[in-house]
């Protein structure tokens, strides 16, 4: 591809982007490279990770991402179904085993788009293999920029410095360009703390089911087919206090303790995986900002909204960021006036999504009384959840 210089501004100099820098390899940052790179413009990414390994948990993309990335890159759709498992099935069950409902999902005859299931250790590979291996720069953590009218001065770890015409902060909820910009100091914990992995292990469930959601007290998990004979398994528990283990092997007896009363079935697939393979982490968020540019730089993804996984929006509104800045930065006539539209066209959106998500966060810990309480609540209002559901999957690129 000829990298062509975008000038958007023929009357000054401060507003041509030539090259962009995008901090963070992750799944928005990646899609964001490919999508100015088809728009011509010079990209280069940069990735604190020393190497791409697998890493990362069981994603659900759903239409509106899947919408945008196919925008994005067309053919990707197809290539991510076999990375992954298109959702036919799912099941809700309790922690004895018992099967409480099941349903056939109709996400494609809905919204016209699948829903799938992948690695996100796959996804990363997808994407990355889109783009040229020479503009991915990995063993480079960023420790913050400065910027003036005519570029952006980015450091790194190690004292490499470089210099671009425009800074996308996509590094993630604990983002350093986010952090550069506002100052705005700790996550929000949501008093639910997780324990996840992903191996090699072929559910029996997955005979009949692509995803399985076991309901406790207080307490779920998630059992997710990945495809190639992987299981992602999820637990979540509603923990007030943010108290976390000291080594692996206090991690995996930790999960273990929580799920004793729990099915043999369930409890088989924590106890195949090696404890240094568990992650556990708290659920956290940030408040919604007013803004996500400043100058020459901008925000993407997790480091513009952060927000529990819920609602499994946070790679698919990153996608949705991706196209958007792309288009933005493609249509508008300088530097200032694309970000502003950006902005327009995405802060009011998240803001929506990041609110559901720390809603729905909590909604899985709610006893049946209250449940039932908040439905009948919710039915005498105009919103229901089929029509956000609606508004949110049917999302599609301008």
């Amino acid at each position: 591809m000829n990298i062509q210089e975008h000038s958007l501004s023929q009357n000054s100099s401060k507003q041509t982007v030539e090259k962009i820098a995008v901090i963070g390899a992750g799944p928005g940052g990646l899609a964001t490279a490919i999508a100015l790179r088809n728009k011509g413009f010079d990209v280069q990414v940069y990735e604190k990770a020393q190497e791409f390994r697998p890493a990362g948990t069981g994603l659900g993309l759903t239409p509106n991402g899947l919408n945008c990335l196919e925008a994005i890159s067309p053919g990707i759709v197809e290539r991510l179904k076999s990375s992954g498992i298109e959702l036919r099935q799912t099941a809700l069950k309790n922690v004895s085993g018992e099967t409480i409902r099941a349903n056939t999902a109709k996400y494609l005859e809905k919204y016209g788009q699948t829903f799938i299931i992948v690695w996100w250790w796959n996804l990363q590979q997808v994407l990355a293999s889109r783009l040229p291996s020479d503009i991915i720069h990995l063993n480079h953590r960023c420790i913050g920029f400065k910027q003036n009218d005519s570029n952006v001065e980015i450091y790194f770890d190690g004292g490499n410095t470089v210099n671009a015409d425009l800074l996308i902060g996509a590094d993630g909820v604990n983002s350093v360009i986010r952090e550069t910009l506002t100052g705005e100091g700790k996550l929000n914990y949501l008093r639910s703390m997780c324990w996840r992995s992903v191996i090699k292990y072929n559910h029996e469930l997955f005979n009949s089911y692509d995803l399985v959601f076991i309901k406790g007290n207080k307490q779920f998990m998630y059992l997710l087919n990945v495809g190639n004979g992987f299981t992602s398994w999820i637990s979540r528990k509603f923990l007030p206090d943010c108290s976390l283990c000291e080594n692996a092997e206090q991690v995996k007896s930790r999960i273990l303790h929580e799920l004793k009363d729990w099915d043999k079935s369930f409890r088989a697939v924590v106890e195949a995986t090696p404890a240094e393979e568990i992650k556990e982490h708290p659920i956290c968020d940030r408040p919604p900002l007013a803004y996500w540019s400043r100058g020459r730089v901008t925000l993407l993804g997790d480091a513009a909204h952060p927000m529990a996984p819920a609602m499994a929006q946070g790679a698919n509104s990153a996608f949705e960021d991706a196209y958007e800045l792309q288009a933005c930065l493609s249509q508008e006539s300088n530097l200032e006036a694309a970000l502003i539209r950006y902005e327009q066209r995405r802060i009011e959106r998240t803001q929506v999504i990041q609110k559901r998500s720390a809603l729905g966060e909590m909604r899985y810990y709610e006893t049946e009384t209250e449940t039932f309480d908040r439905q009948m609540q919710e039915r005498s209002q105009i919103a229901n959840n089929d029509d956000f559901q609606t508004w949110l999957y049917s999302y599609k690129p301008y």
